[in-house]
């Protein structure tokens, strides 16, 4: 393993500071090995195609299963576009931060980046939808300056928990509610997709997501369609 890819143990924690916007690998003081290994084998795809790719996901593990339940439809929709996957497992906003100051999309000049993080700010630790903007502001401004070229577009945190008064649906919808303030319509574009995976009434079907959060196979390809639209357009305006 690169040696760089180690984490600090003298990290400390700034009390000061949100755990949002302070760059660290998942699980700091034990990090977990898959994860370290992911990053560093997807610095190694980044490099063998760099020129070639013109789309970039970054996210949690909602992103990371293109790879497997949306696997189909991403080969159809988006292995012409020269895709790369970042979405990795667990991830919050802090992990993202840490993955792109340690070379995510160094040497990259992507058209286009999706972006969506935040689910994991409010799961694992119900975090201020403030601090999770901040996070976020943090990325756009990462990318911005690591793909100054780029567009990118922000979605939405997708819906979690069963029904409207769920505390972490809560929680992420006025999340929502803040991020899409980054949205400038220049080189940030804001989309949210949730109400295709609700029903009229605002609930998540375990049809729709069996554990309230994750989105099944099906739904990846609503996903994929819906999308679409806004990727053709930011890829043609891409300057």
């Amino acid at each position: 393993m690169n040696k760089q890819l180690v984490p600090d143990k003298t990290f400390a924690l700034k009390d000061d500071i949100p755990l949002s916007v302070q760059p660290c690998v998942q699980n700091r003081d034990y990090p977990h090995a898959w994860w370290l290994d992911r990053h560093q084998t997807k610095q190694e795809e980044k490099q063998n195609r760099s020129e070639s790719i013109q789309l970039v996901f970054i996210g949690d593990s909602i992103t990371q299963a293109w790879e497997d339940k949306g696997k189909e439809v991403w080969h159809e929709q988006y292995e012409p576009l020269g895709p790369l996957n970042l979405g990795f497992n667990g991830d919050c906003t802090e992990h993202v931060i840490w993955r792109i100051e340690n070379g995510a999309l160094d040497d990259l000049a992507p058209k286009v980046i999706v972006l969506m993080i935040g689910t994991n700010n409010a799961g694992h630790r119900k975090e201020s939808p403030q601090h999770t903007f901040l996070g976020i502001q943090s990325i756009i401004e990462l990318i911005r300056r690591k793909c100054p070229s780029a567009n990118i577009l922000l979605l939405a945190i997708f819906p979690r928990g069963k029904a409207v008064n769920d505390p972490l649906r809560q929680l992420t919808e006025e999340t929502n509610q803040h991020i899409e303030q980054l949205a400038d319509n220049d080189k940030v574009h804001w989309l949210n997709l949730n109400h295709l995976f609700l029903t009229s009434a605002g609930k998540l079907t375990p049809e729709v997501a069996a554990d309230y959060l994750h989105i099944n196979e099906k739904q990846y390809a609503v996903w994929a369609e819906a999308m679409a639209p806004t990727i053709n357009r930011l890829m043609k305006s891409h300057r």
